[in-house]
């Protein structure tokens, strides 16, 4: 079966000046409390071994997630369209928009679509005026999204900004509200707040969550399980958030939950597929 992993910043290019490798004590930390050792090619650098590690735990691609923020580094939307152009098998890429200034972040849309970036990434609780999902000042950049058809990753769980009401529920649930047409991706799956994003994505069928790294035995996991194999099989997304999850480690801990069958094929691939515009794998499509 196909696997799709939607968060994964591999260790080439200008990732490696991010946070998430710039600090590799401050990533090992959160590593070791979900229970992981550092992968091999996370700690070596190594595109080659994060190939190996992708066929290892039967990841078929990962999307590689642009990045502008002030305080955790900057990737551009050229940057992550040479990573999947110079590795058109392995990767897809996700665009990302810096909020902060309405009119730059227009031009950033416009070269995502440009480029042929899927989505495109937010973080606004990382930028140097930290800003909540539902600031008005993103208003004009989620219309014009909603009304070009491109879906938005947001990042609003786990460390979204300087304090947890940067992952409170109800600024993502208005902005849904606000814009139903607009696919919304929450990764990190707006952990710690887990049953009250269920109940959002209850209400707003444009929310697709993806825990990532904050599902692995910590306290949700089997809420989210269990709204997945529910009403929210099309809503929920397979990611490890790598590096900070090791790939085979975290597939295999994965697949050993208990998930139906049509809700961990959707899961895997399905949901994104379709989130991305990308072919359905051939078993998929006989």
């Amino acid at each position: 079966m196909r696997i799709i992993d939607f968060r994964l910043r591999p260790p080439t290019g200008a990732f490696l000046k991010t946070r998430i490798y710039s600090a590799p004590d401050n990533r090992d930390r959160y590593t070791a409390k979900l229970g992981f050792e550092p992968a091999p090619s996370v700690q070596k650098q190594s595109l080659d071994l994060l190939f190996a590690e992708m066929d290892a735990a039967g990841i078929s691609t990962g999307v590689v997630v642009a990045r502008n923020t002030d305080k955790l580094g900057v990737v551009t939307n050229q940057d992550v369209a040479e990573i999947a152009a110079a590795h058109p098998t392995r990767f897809v890429a996700v665009g990302s928009l810096h909020p902060a200034i309405r009119k730059a972040a227009m031009l950033q849309i416009e070269e995502a679509q440009r480029l042929g970036l899927k989505m495109v990434n937010i973080e606004p609780g990382a930028l140097a005026e930290p800003l909540h999902v539902d600031d008005r000042r993103l208003y004009p950049l989620y219309a014009t999204c909603e009304d070009l058809g491109i879906g938005v990753v947001i990042m609003s769980g786990g460390a979204a900004g300087p304090d947890i009401s940067y992952t409170s529920p109800e600024h993502i649930d208005r902005v849904l509200g606000d814009f139903p047409k607009l696919p919304v991706v929450s990764s990190h799956g707006n952990w710690p707040w887990v049953q009250e994003i269920i109940h959002v994505a209850f209400r707003r069928p444009n929310l697709y969550l993806s825990p990532d790294m904050y599902l692995p035995n910590l306290p949700g996991m089997d809420d989210y399980v269990r709204a997945a194999n529910g009403f929210m099989q099309d809503q929920f997304l397979f990611a490890t958030a790598y590096p900070f999850c090791p790939l085979k480690a975290y597939t295999d801990w994965f697949l050993s939950l208990p998930w139906q069958a049509r809700t961990l094929e959707k899961a895997l691939h399905l949901n994104a597929e379709a989130l991305l515009g990308l072919k359905p794998s051939a078993t998929d499509a006989t």
